[in-house]
């Protein structure tokens, strides 16, 4: 059979198959505009295909996100994860690259040949101090005082493995071209990954991307979101010591600048517009009270919700950082320790997946799904304890009025969002009414509530994905936005340098120390159904026993 468009170009349609198409892929690269506005090229029999194997799949994702939760690793030392994710993409056929932009937790996969390459994303990090028994209603570490999945990480990539692990059968089955990319978020709670994966190129040749971020509801986002980017710096102050109560005269002290700077940078606070957020920690010192700090040490984040704003405040802490100095005679360095540019997400994916998100819908809860959320709810006093979502919210649109945008949190996904088109899948795997950051976050993440809301969002994933795979108009719509709408009066401005070394030293010392007491709690997955069962807890506990609240 020969296929001819209307200036005589033909082609059969052995040729075509071979180049990985199919014939209906070719009508709509000879009739262009006439089927802009058809039907998504993967049928329902096609979508309904890919998301069986996803649901045939439940009990894989399940072992992942209990897997990566007993991993509990902070960014920059997630090598466990890593290790394990990459171990069952390179046993299914992928190809990975590790030690990725120079960050050895990072690493690239890849399976296909062709295009279009569609890049799935999520992050791997965990929250100091947050560990926490899963399916516990209450203040219940497994380690005390080590990491935890605080926000929810463990659950991301079990979500994009299984996904791509579908897609993988069904386009080999159906002979469907594409390339897809995995990779993880390190230290993204640091911001300290992705902008050095956009500076260093990673994300060329890619057609989109798909991030997946827990919550709890289904959904996706369009256009500048709430929250904030920012640029992460840690100023340095070196002076001379001295014995602080016999010769405090001949010391020039590091941590009086360092206070001085926060002095300073705490009276500037208090004239930030509301949208700006900023906050700092002490991370150098000094040794002990009775020698005068020779080095001095303060880290901040500096938020706000555009890139103008984020570099003027960046701007004035470097010159109250060369105040401050002057003012003790102590000589300022600084480093830039992560970088997210404020977020964008393209439209044209975004309502392509909304239409996904409304078909999988919700996970059914069970009873006692809802009575673990309930009880967290009560124990953190949250505003309210209705449970679970059971409902979808509507898909998220841009603020008409501009000023009506709420500040908040910061995602270095925003680095990637001003390089690629992208989108944020949040499916449903942890409890509302939360504060984030918290042990209480890390409760639903190895329960029932978890594994049903991954699956649900790998559902929404793969089926998205295939649209995109075999659906030529929507990849080039999603790259018109990206070029003619989002980046039409502004456009990406990296808050590092191609002299600026990721920050791979973060959190050593700490993983050095429970590393060695949280191995004893890895999930056995050849001895156990669920992490549940491991650690012997009887699915939901909502009250602590007498014994316990003894304690």
């Amino acid at each position: 059979m020969n296929i001819s468009d209307a200036d005589g170009f033909t082609v059969s349609e052995i040729q075509f198959k071979k180049r990985g198409y199919t014939m209906r892929h070719l009508k709509l690269l000879i009739t262009g505009a006439a089927f802009a506005v058809a039907a998504p090229v993967a049928g329902q029999g096609l979508m309904d295909k890919v998301e069986a194997e996803v649901n045939s799949m439940e009990k894989f994702t399940q072992v992942m996100v209990d897997k990566i939760f007993s991993f509990s690793e902070l960014g920059q030392q997630e090598f466990e994860t890593s290790g394990y994710i990459t171990r069952i993409l390179e046993e299914n056929g992928w190809e990975v690259e590790r030690g990725s932009a120079g960050i050895p937790t990072a690493w690239f996969a890849r399976w296909g040949t062709g295009a279009p390459v569609i890049a799935f994303g999520s992050d791997i990090d965990g929250i100091p101090k947050a560990n926490q028994k899963p399916g516990v209603a209450w203040h219940d570490p497994i380690v005390p005082g080590a990491p935890g999945h605080g926000e929810g990480h463990n659950s991301g990539q079990a979500v994009n493995v299984t996904a791509a692990l579908a897609l993988q059968k069904v386009m080999m089955e159906e002979e469907i071209q594409g390339t897809l990319v995995l990779w993880p978020g390190v230290a993204e709670e640091q911001l300290g990954s992705k902008a050095w994966f956009v500076r260093d190129g990673l994300f060329d040749g890619i057609d989109a991307v798909i991030f997946t971020h827990v919550g709890n509801n289904l959904g996706v986002t369009w256009g500048a979101t709430s929250g904030t980017g920012l640029v992460s710096v840690e100023f340095s102050f070196q002076g001379e010591s001295a014995h602080s109560a016999g010769a405090p005269w001949r010391a020039r002290s590091s941590l009086d600048a360092v206070e001085l700077m926060n002095v300073g940078w705490n009276f500037r606070r208090e004239h930030l517009h509301p949208n700006q957020r900023s906050h700092y920690v002490i991370t150098i010192g000094g040794d002990q009270p009775n020698v005068v700090p020779q080095v001095a040490s303060v880290w901040y984040y500096i938020r706000e919700m555009d890139f103008d704003g984020i570099q003027r405040n960046y701007d004035i802490a470097k010159q109250m950082a060369e105040g401050a100095a002057l003012m003790t005679n102590t000589e300022m360095s600084y480093r830039v320790r992560g970088a997210a540019a404020p977020r964008h997400f393209n439209k044209v994916i975004a309502e392509a997946m909304w239409k996904h998100i409304e078909h999988v819908g919700l996970p059914q809860w069970s009873e006692d799904d809802q009575a673990l959320a309930k009880a967290v709810q009560m124990v953190v006093e949250a505003d309210s304890a209705p449970g679970l979502a059971t409902k979808l919210e509507e898909i998220g649109a841009p603020k008409e009025d501009p000023n009506d945008r709420r500040s908040g949190g910061s995602d270095d996904i925003g680095d990637i969002s001003w390089t690629v088109p992208t989108v944020t899948l949040r499916f449903p795997s942890n409890i509302p009414g939360l504060q984030g950051h918290h042990w209480s976050n890390a409760i639903a993440m190895a329960t029932p509530i978890a594994h049903k809301g991954a699956t649900a969002g790998a559902r929404v994933l793969a089926r998205t994905a295939l649209e995109l795979f075999t659906d030529p108009t929507l990849v080039t719509k999603a790259r018109a936005y990206f070029t003619d709408v989002q980046n039409k009066d502004q456009s990406y401005q990296p808050f590092i340098t191609a002299n600026d070394p990721p920050p791979i030293d973060l959190n050593t010392d700490i993983m050095a120390v429970f590393r060695p007491q949280l191995e004893e709690y890895y999930f056995d997955e050849t001895r156990y159904d669920t992490y549940l069962e491991q650690l012997g807890i009887t699915y939901p506990m909502l009250r602590p026993d007498r014994e316990e609240e003894d304690h």
